[in-house]
């Protein structure tokens, strides 16, 4: 570290002016802090893979299969595997139209 005056005066203005810049630094930490928040509240999560639509009722089954993403999906729809999607779809679970999940999957 470099020396330090001696005298009691200006060891005090010293410890004054790096309180007010350990302040401006703290300051500038919680601005940038907050901007971070702000900007990963406004991106959206990227979307699924896969989502399966659901039929309505409380024990609702799937109905259809979708590329994560599509429209047509839905309020009701749920993120699944890829595994997930192969199974639906190979058990007869619809595939939508718009997005074709089977032509992505390979299952034709």
């Amino acid at each position: 570290m470099s020396e330090l005056p001696p005298d009691l005066p200006r060891l005090l203005t010293l410890r004054t002016w790096l309180q007010l810049a350990l302040a401006d630094v703290e300051e500038a930490i919680a601005a940038a802090q907050q901007r971070e928040a702000l900007q990963q509240q406004a991106t959206p999560p990227p979307p699924p893979d896969w989502v399966a639509q659901l039929g309505i009722g409380r024990d609702a089954h799937p109905i259809a299969v979708h590329v994560g993403g599509c429209g047509t999906a839905g309020q009701r729809a749920r993120p699944i595997s890829r595994e997930q999607a192969v199974r639906a779809l190979t058990e007869g679970i619809e595939a939508c139209g718009l997005c074709r999940p089977d032509t992505e999957l390979g299952i034709l």
